[in-house]
């Protein structure tokens, strides 16, 4: 691929096209790793002065999609916190391993600071509140999980679905670890507790490809017990 076609020069040209205005701008996700083809889309960051609004947008530019996160300089700091408080750390990411496309008044780089900040100090831990509710919820998954007939597939699928998701939540939250979703369930999964993720990601493909809900099921009881144990009575909601 000749440089004129590559990820970050088309998403320097749609930043200077889009948004000539703006005083920052970088190229995230995988192709800013080099892990791309002509059909990904393009995750771009841009930093824009106060006059303008905080939002994220999706476009078409050249004929190739681009999801655009959009802030303020201001609002920046506020999107943090929120990524943050989400437990999933998208900005964050994309600020601390993103490739730099324009900054000439130093605004990015004061940015890609304040995102390693608070990527250093890790996502906001859960409430008491939220510990109890998701041990509640891991737990009735469970019971329904190892009820559910094999043969009752749409079933048995989508309570796997819920089991790893919940475990996932868990077991992520107890390690004070990043949390995903879609793609970066298993690899911020995997990051957080190689053992224990690797048990989950087993058991939910034992699931899919053999209707055997078993190792799920133990493995979810293990992320439980690492977190309080199962709780069914007593469960209050406020």
């Amino acid at each position: 691929m000749k440089d004129h076609d590559s990820p970050a020069s088309e998403a320097l040209r749609l930043v200077r096209h889009h948004f000539p205005h703006a005083v920052g701008a970088l190229l995230g996700g995988s192709a800013a790793q080099g892990h791309t083809s002509a059909s990904s889309d393009l995750d771009v960051a841009v930093l824009l002065p106060d006059s303008d609004t905080s939002r994220r947008q999706v476009i078409r530019h050249n004929g190739r999609l681009a999801e655009l996160f959009i802030h303020t300089v201001t609002d920046f700091q506020q999107a943090l916190e929120h990524n943050r408080g989400n437990r999933r750390g998208t900005l964050l990411f994309i600020y601390d391993q993103g490739m730099p496309l324009l900054d000439p008044y130093g605004d990015l780089e004061r940015a890609r600071a304040q995102a390693r900040a608070s990527l250093a100090a890790g996502p906001i831990p859960l409430t008491p509140a939220e510990w109890v509710r998701g041990r509640y919820l891991l737990t009735c998954f469970i019971d329904d999980l190892i009820d559910v007939p094999s043969t009752n597939r749409y079933e048995q699928l989508s309570l796997a679905d819920h089991t790893l998701r919940e475990a996932a939540h868990l077991l992520t939250a107890h390690h004070r670890a990043w949390t995903g979703i879609g793609k970066w369930l298993p690899r911020r999964l995997l990051s957080a507790d190689p053992v224990h993720g690797q048990a989950l990601l087993g058991g939910h493909q034992r699931v899919a490809e053999h209707a055997d809900t078993a190792p799920l099921a133990v493995a979810a009881e293990r992320v439980l017990d690492l977190v309080g144990g199962p709780l069914r009575e007593g469960y209050t909601q406020r």
